[in-house]
């Protein structure tokens, strides 16, 4: 009875030792690729629903952004480059003017855009006043409907006690169209 027992157990183990090795082959080649599945599908489902969401939001958004599209296109600087730079060299003079800072010198430059879509009227302003009168004036340039972005600020001393400054401004206006090519 013992060789048949020791026959049983062997037959036992080989089965058992099989069942391990099937369950190791089955667990790598096929549970593992189903558990990879179906966390990737989990993720591009999240991803897709992310999207889908941000596309209805943007759809409900859509006519709120195209009127404030079409504001910023209003107040953008006329395609003609000479009625743009007639424009702003009027809106600094008006803002010298209300605000009684002595314009000393415009300088208009024109510079292209990052694409044929616009191009930019980079305008170097200096004037000389008080520091009330000064302030005044950035106040007006920043609050102007015109497309304006103001990209540099200096300031020094005209006199020894500091009661008159100079202004060095550079500021920026938007024309939707490209810079014309020279000839």
């Amino acid at each position: 009875m013992s060789d048949q027992a020791a026959e049983k157990r062997k037959k036992l183990l080989l089965i058992v030792a099989g069942v391990a090795v099937l369950l190791l082959v089955g667990e790598s080649l096929v549970l593992n690729p189903l558990i990879a599945n179906w966390t990737a599908r989990s993720t591009e489902i999240a991803r897709l629903r992310k999207s889908v969401t941000e596309g209805r939001a943007l759809i409900e958004r859509g006519p709120r952004l195209q009127e404030q599209w079409k504001e910023m296109q209003a107040k953008s600087l006329p395609k003609e480059p000479a009625q743009a730079e007639q424009d702003l060299i009027s809106a600094f003079d008006k803002w010298g003017r209300a605000t009684n800072v002595e314009l000393a010198s415009i300088k208009p430059q024109w510079k292209r855009g990052a694409n044929d879509r616009y191009s930019l009227l980079e305008c170097r302003v200096d004037a000389n006043g008080t520091v009330a009168t000064l302030a005044r004036f950035l106040y007006e340039v920043e609050k102007s409907p015109l497309a304006l972005r103001v990209e540099a600020v200096e300031f020094s001393a005209r006199d020894a006690t500091g009661q008159k400054l100079g202004l060095g401004l550079v500021v920026t206006g938007l024309r939707l169209a490209p810079l014309e090519k020279k000839p």
